[in-house]
Protein backbone atom coordinates (compact mmCIF):
# COMPACT_ATOMS: atom_id res chain seq x y z
CA UNK A 1 0.00 0.00 0.00
CA UNK A 2 0.70 3.76 0.05
CA UNK A 3 -0.33 6.62 1.83
CA UNK A 4 -1.07 10.59 0.29
CA UNK A 5 2.58 11.11 1.00
CA UNK A 6 4.28 8.95 -0.72
CA UNK A 7 2.30 8.98 -3.20
CA UNK A 8 2.78 12.40 -3.52
CA UNK A 9 6.78 11.58 -3.62
CA UNK A 10 7.54 11.48 -0.45
CA UNK A 11 10.47 8.64 0.41
CA UNK A 12 10.82 6.66 4.22
CA UNK A 13 14.30 5.37 3.07
CA UNK A 14 16.69 6.97 5.58
CA UNK A 15 20.05 6.23 5.68
CA UNK A 16 19.68 3.91 8.77
CA UNK A 17 16.74 2.09 6.75
CA UNK A 18 19.31 1.76 3.55
CA UNK A 19 21.99 0.11 5.56
CA UNK A 20 19.81 -2.14 6.62
CA UNK A 21 18.22 -3.23 3.66
CA UNK A 22 21.37 -3.48 2.17
CA UNK A 23 22.95 -5.73 4.59
CA UNK A 24 19.79 -7.92 4.41
CA UNK A 25 18.97 -8.01 0.40
CA UNK A 26 22.11 -7.09 -0.96
CA UNK A 27 25.58 -8.14 0.98
CA UNK A 28 28.49 -7.89 -0.91
CA UNK A 29 31.19 -10.72 -1.52
CA UNK A 30 34.69 -9.70 -1.64
CA UNK A 31 34.61 -8.92 -5.08
CA UNK A 32 31.75 -6.63 -4.83
CA UNK A 33 32.93 -5.17 -2.32
CA UNK A 34 36.05 -4.58 -4.12
CA UNK A 35 34.75 -2.93 -6.98
CA UNK A 36 32.30 -0.74 -4.91
CA UNK A 37 35.04 1.09 -2.92
CA UNK A 38 36.46 2.38 -5.84
CA UNK A 39 39.94 4.25 -6.00
CA UNK A 40 40.68 7.87 -4.62
CA UNK A 41 41.36 8.76 -7.89
CA UNK A 42 38.25 7.36 -9.53
CA UNK A 43 34.80 9.16 -8.87
CA UNK A 44 32.05 6.87 -7.29
CA UNK A 45 29.36 7.22 -9.46
CA UNK A 46 28.50 3.20 -9.37
CA UNK A 47 24.99 2.24 -9.02
CA UNK A 48 24.42 2.14 -5.48
CA UNK A 49 23.93 -1.31 -3.57
CA UNK A 50 20.40 -2.25 -3.91
CA UNK A 51 20.24 -0.91 -7.51
CA UNK A 52 23.65 -3.61 -8.03
CA UNK A 53 21.13 -6.11 -6.85
CA UNK A 54 18.37 -5.26 -8.59
CA UNK A 55 20.10 -4.91 -11.95
CA UNK A 56 21.67 -8.70 -11.23
CA UNK A 57 17.99 -9.94 -9.97
CA UNK A 58 16.39 -8.66 -13.40
CA UNK A 59 19.00 -10.34 -15.29
CA UNK A 60 18.67 -13.76 -13.51
CA UNK A 61 15.37 -13.73 -13.49
CA UNK A 62 15.08 -13.03 -17.84
CA UNK A 63 17.75 -15.86 -18.22
CA UNK A 64 20.05 -13.17 -19.58
CA UNK A 65 23.01 -14.51 -21.40
CA UNK A 66 24.28 -12.12 -23.46
CA UNK A 67 24.38 -8.68 -21.91
CA UNK A 68 25.44 -5.21 -23.12
CA UNK A 69 26.64 -2.58 -20.81
CA UNK A 70 27.23 1.32 -21.58
CA UNK A 71 29.25 2.68 -18.96
CA UNK A 72 31.64 0.47 -16.46
CA UNK A 73 33.42 2.47 -14.21
CA UNK A 74 35.42 0.04 -11.94
CA UNK A 75 33.11 -3.08 -12.67
CA UNK A 76 31.03 -3.16 -10.29
CA UNK A 77 27.73 -3.33 -12.48
CA UNK A 78 29.58 -5.80 -14.72
CA UNK A 79 30.55 -7.83 -11.94
CA UNK A 80 26.32 -8.08 -10.98
CA UNK A 81 25.16 -8.97 -14.26
CA UNK A 82 28.26 -11.55 -14.93
CA UNK A 83 27.21 -13.25 -11.40
CA UNK A 84 24.04 -13.12 -12.34
CA UNK A 85 24.18 -15.42 -16.01
CA UNK A 86 23.69 -19.41 -15.61
CA UNK A 87 26.45 -21.54 -14.40
CA UNK A 88 26.42 -23.09 -18.31
CA UNK A 89 28.00 -19.68 -20.12
CA UNK A 90 26.85 -16.37 -21.09
CA UNK A 91 28.81 -13.06 -21.93
CA UNK A 92 29.02 -9.62 -21.04
CA UNK A 93 30.09 -6.74 -23.60
CA UNK A 94 30.88 -3.46 -21.74
CA UNK A 95 31.93 -0.11 -23.36
CA UNK A 96 33.90 2.25 -20.83
CA UNK A 97 35.58 5.72 -22.05
CA UNK A 98 37.95 5.71 -19.85
CA UNK A 99 41.23 4.02 -20.19
CA UNK A 100 42.41 4.39 -17.01
CA UNK A 101 39.28 3.35 -15.55
CA UNK A 102 39.26 0.39 -17.42
CA UNK A 103 42.19 -0.82 -16.42
CA UNK A 104 40.79 -0.95 -13.04
CA UNK A 105 37.80 -2.60 -13.90
CA UNK A 106 39.36 -5.26 -15.59
CA UNK A 107 41.87 -6.18 -12.45
CA UNK A 108 38.25 -6.19 -10.53
CA UNK A 109 36.73 -8.24 -12.91
CA UNK A 110 39.48 -10.66 -12.73
CA UNK A 111 39.47 -10.47 -9.12
CA UNK A 112 35.85 -11.91 -8.84
CA UNK A 113 36.70 -14.64 -10.70
CA UNK A 114 35.02 -13.61 -14.19
CA UNK A 115 37.37 -12.71 -16.69
CA UNK A 116 36.17 -15.25 -19.21
CA UNK A 117 32.83 -13.68 -18.88
CA UNK A 118 33.37 -9.82 -19.64
CA UNK A 119 35.28 -8.38 -21.92
CA UNK A 120 35.41 -4.93 -21.22
CA UNK A 121 35.98 -2.39 -24.51
CA UNK A 122 37.60 1.23 -24.39
CA UNK A 123 36.16 3.81 -26.34
CA UNK A 124 33.49 5.79 -26.92
CA UNK A 125 29.60 4.33 -26.87
CA UNK A 126 28.70 5.60 -30.00
CA UNK A 127 31.96 3.88 -31.61
CA UNK A 128 32.20 0.55 -30.00
CA UNK A 129 28.15 -0.54 -30.29
CA UNK A 130 28.07 -1.23 -33.83
CA UNK A 131 31.28 -3.50 -33.49
CA UNK A 132 28.86 -5.46 -31.26
CA UNK A 133 26.45 -6.41 -33.45
CA UNK A 134 27.44 -9.42 -34.15
CA UNK A 135 27.01 -10.86 -31.13
CA UNK A 136 23.08 -10.32 -30.93
CA UNK A 137 20.59 -10.02 -30.65
CA UNK A 138 21.06 -9.51 -27.01
CA UNK A 139 18.98 -10.57 -24.23
CA UNK A 140 19.98 -7.52 -21.50
CA UNK A 141 21.58 -3.68 -21.98
CA UNK A 142 22.11 -1.72 -19.21
CA UNK A 143 22.70 1.80 -19.31
CA UNK A 144 25.04 4.19 -17.22
CA UNK A 145 27.21 6.68 -19.16
CA UNK A 146 26.87 9.69 -20.36
CA UNK A 147 23.30 10.55 -20.70
CA UNK A 148 23.88 13.14 -23.56
CA UNK A 149 24.01 9.97 -25.79
CA UNK A 150 21.10 8.11 -23.70
CA UNK A 151 18.40 8.44 -26.86
CA UNK A 152 21.30 6.75 -29.04
CA UNK A 153 22.42 4.57 -26.44
CA UNK A 154 18.60 3.38 -26.08
CA UNK A 155 17.64 3.11 -29.73
CA UNK A 156 20.48 0.79 -30.43
CA UNK A 157 19.44 -1.48 -27.44
CA UNK A 158 15.63 -1.89 -28.41
CA UNK A 159 16.71 -2.62 -32.52
CA UNK A 160 19.13 -5.00 -30.79
CA UNK A 161 17.60 -6.48 -27.89
CA UNK A 162 15.60 -10.05 -28.71
CA UNK A 163 12.28 -9.88 -28.34
CA UNK A 164 11.49 -10.05 -24.51
CA UNK A 165 14.70 -8.36 -23.41
CA UNK A 166 15.49 -5.56 -21.42
CA UNK A 167 16.76 -2.10 -21.58
CA UNK A 168 17.73 -0.23 -18.85
CA UNK A 169 18.47 2.69 -17.83
CA UNK A 170 20.56 4.10 -14.65
CA UNK A 171 20.19 8.01 -14.02
CA UNK A 172 16.11 8.62 -15.36
CA UNK A 173 15.36 11.33 -13.45
CA UNK A 174 18.46 13.09 -14.99
CA UNK A 175 19.86 14.33 -10.99
CA UNK A 176 15.97 15.84 -10.82
CA UNK A 177 16.28 18.19 -13.72
CA UNK A 178 14.53 15.91 -16.16
CA UNK A 179 11.68 18.53 -17.18
CA UNK A 180 14.58 21.13 -17.62
CA UNK A 181 14.50 22.56 -21.21
CA UNK A 182 17.99 21.93 -21.67
CA UNK A 183 19.49 19.56 -24.51
CA UNK A 184 20.47 17.08 -21.75
CA UNK A 185 17.06 16.92 -20.35
CA UNK A 186 15.26 16.41 -23.91
CA UNK A 187 17.85 13.57 -24.75
CA UNK A 188 17.08 11.75 -21.77
CA UNK A 189 12.81 12.57 -22.17
CA UNK A 190 13.77 10.88 -25.94
CA UNK A 191 15.24 7.93 -24.16
CA UNK A 192 12.10 7.46 -21.88
CA UNK A 193 9.35 8.34 -24.50
CA UNK A 194 11.88 5.56 -27.00
CA UNK A 195 11.66 2.81 -24.65
CA UNK A 196 7.77 3.48 -23.44
CA UNK A 197 7.05 3.62 -27.23
CA UNK A 198 8.92 -0.37 -27.86
CA UNK A 199 9.10 -1.73 -24.57
CA UNK A 200 6.61 -2.78 -21.68
CA UNK A 201 8.12 -0.14 -19.36
CA UNK A 202 8.11 1.32 -15.83
CA UNK A 203 10.48 3.98 -14.53
CA UNK A 204 11.41 2.45 -11.31
CA UNK A 205 11.93 4.84 -8.05
CA UNK A 206 15.46 3.97 -7.04
CA UNK A 207 17.37 7.30 -5.89
CA UNK A 208 17.87 8.52 -9.73
CA UNK A 209 15.60 6.59 -11.42
CA UNK A 210 15.81 3.60 -13.25
CA UNK A 211 13.96 2.83 -16.70
CA UNK A 212 13.19 -0.84 -17.25
CA UNK A 213 11.99 -2.13 -20.19
CA UNK A 214 10.63 -5.30 -22.05
CA UNK A 215 10.96 -5.41 -25.86
CA UNK A 216 7.71 -5.69 -26.75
Amino acid sequence: MSDTYSRAGARYDTPAVSAYVNHVHAVHDSGLARAFATPADMPAIQVGQSDGRLIHLIAKLVGATKIVEVGTLAGYSAIQLASAMPAGGGHVWSIEFNAKHADVARENVAVAGLADRVTITTGAGRDILPTLEPHGPFDLVFIDADKVNYAHYGRWAVTHLRRGGVVIGDNAYFFGDLLAETDGARGMRVFHELVAAACDSVCAPTPDGLVIGIKK
